[in-house]
């Protein structure tokens, strides 16, 4: 289980550090012997020296105390400084006046040798949304081809610290060290693929505040409670899954399977009606893999259902549209996913029905989903993509998750969050159906709307994570292959109930 940790944009950052300008020791040498540490550990005795590429500001001072101090240690590592010493800050000056004091001497571009690891020291959260040209995009180029480890200061050079957009050239890292708190440009997007293996170091600073958090079991933690023996299903709700429209019974099914598996006591899955001259008979009757399931005709899930989630396999037909409006009258806890959304976002109408809700509802939107509901490219969902989460919060007074690699979860009074567990293996057909199944799971067990979201997001990638352990993906992880790790783990948050005899 991953605890869940701070994050910081700019703006919070360097209102921290100036709130910390007459810090002593400066954030600049504490930044430095916080790296230098990590690289010592890095070497583990390498006969190469470490190569360091400082840029043209703070980033490039962080990387010239690293220096000094490798020095002091007895290592001569290779500098390569890609600035004008007179337009350094007042910091960054005076890490390069120490370097130069000790003996270091700079060199203007890489050295043809062996290096048994690269410190990426050129630009850090002050490069914004600037792309890298010319000498520094060459740097960049170099680093990359170098074929040793790399360690990166605070950001790997060229990623945007804020969105997690590689800018053209970027830095693609082996390990990070990012400093006083995680940025949100580390966990999604682009990030993960950058920055390799993360370490914080607070530099010994207490944050007052934050801007965001990840995901992590203290989100929820209240609410991992064992069952008590006196219970019985009644007690655990039911779920109902409105969907499966001929030729997408699968993704209800799979959703119907992970709500079961996850605790809901009963599960209703409302099938849709073949339309007249389909060719298609009748709809799925049963479920032969889980025969638990009770499948019905969409209409009869309302009276029987606590909680709904409308959406895998539902299609756009006259018939789904019915029954999306008719749960968003309901006053139920309701999750929509999938084409629920896309006729969400094609019916205004409907959307401001759902912001005017008394009654929990969850959205659970891929990135084009999300772009169809704020009616804006899909270029724009991810170059922002926590501010994308926290607009579709906002406008549907709903929790959210902007799902893709770092998903975000983002909560109508403004508040986000970044999920770190999952992998790749989660590319795959029918696991936003199986986070549905989850969530539905959650919210009819009687856990609030944000909890359940929260909790559901972290453990459908945290099973992903234990398939791949196991063996299993991430290339050809099914989705129905992540609903036993996920009861298991569940179950491993939860704890057992003590023995009724001793």
């Amino acid at each position: 289980m991953h605890n869940s940790r701070p994050i910081l944009r700019s703006a919070a950052l360097r209102d921290l550090e100036r709130r910390q300008g007459d810090a002593q020791p400066p954030l600049m040498e504490r930044a430095g012997a916080a790296a230098s540490e990590l690289v010592l550990r890095l070497l583990a005795g390498s006969a190469n020296p470490p190569l360091i590429v400082a840029g043209p500001g703070n980033n490039g001072g962080d990387a010239l105390v690293v220096a000094r101090l490798l020095r002091l240690q007895g290592l001569q590592p290779v500098v390569v400084f890609a600035g004008a010493a007179e337009k350094l800050p007042a910091d960054a000056r005076a890490a390069l006046a120490a370097w130069l004091a000790c003996g270091g001497t700079l060199q203007t571009d890489i050295p043809q040798q062996s290096y048994a690891l690269v410190i990426d020291g050129l630009f850090g959260i002050g490069l914004g949304e600037r792309r890298l040209e010319g000498q520094f995009a060459a740097l960049v180029g170099r680093i990359n081809e170098l074929g040793c480890p790399v360690l990166a200061l605070d950001v790997p050079s060229g990623l945007d610290s804020e969105t997690g957009r590689a800018l053209g050239a970027a830095v693609r890292a082996t390990h990070t060290a990012t400093f006083i708190a995680l940025k949100p440009g580390l966990l999604t997007l682009d990030g993960p693929d950058h920055c390799g293996i993360v370490s914080v170091h607070d530099l010994g600073l207490n944050l007052d505040s934050t801007d965001g958090r990840t995901v992590g079991p203290t989100l929820f933690a209240q609410h991992l409670c064992a069952r008590p023996h006196n219970s019985h299903k009644g007690s655990y709700g039911s779920a109902g899954i409105l969907g499966g429209a001929p030729g997408m019974a699968g993704a209800a099914l799979l959703a119907g399977r992970a709500a079961l598996k996850l605790g809901a006591g009963r599960v209703y899955i409302g099938m849709l009606k073949p339309s007249a001259g389909s060719g298609v008979s009748e709809h799925v009757a049963v479920d032969p893999a889980q025969p638990e399931l009770m499948l019905r005709a969409a209409d009869e899930v309302f009276a029987l259902a606590t909680c709904l989630a409308v959406g895998p396999g539902l299609g756009q037909s006259a018939a789904a549209l019915a029954l999306l409006r008719r749960a968003i009258a309901a006053h139920l806890p309701l999750l929509l996913d999938a084409d629920a959304l896309n006729l969400l976002a094609a019916h205004p109408v409907l959307a401001g029905n759902v912001a005017r809700r008394s009654a929990p509802t969850l959205l659970t939107p891929h990135p084009a989903e999300a772009a169809r509901l704020l009616a804006c490219n899909l270029d724009a969902v991810q170059g922002d993509r926590v501010a994308a989460a926290q607009d579709l919060a906002r406008r549907f007074n709903a929790p959210t998750v902007l799902k893709g690699c770092g998903s975000i979860v983002a909560l109508p009074d403004g508040r986000w969050f970044i999920n770190t567990s999952g992998n790749p293996g989660l590319a795959s057909a029918g696991t936003g159906d199986v986070l549905s199944g989850i969530a539905i799971a959650l919210l009819a067990q009687g856990w609030p709307a944000e909890s359940a979201l929260l909790a559901a997001v972290h453990l459908h990638g945290a099973a992903a994570d234990a398939c791949v352990a196991d063996g299993i993906g991430p290339v050809g992880l099914s989705a129905g292959e992540l609903i036993a790790p996920a009861r298991k783990l569940f179950n491993a948050w939860i704890g057992s109930p003590s023995p009724a005899h001793a």
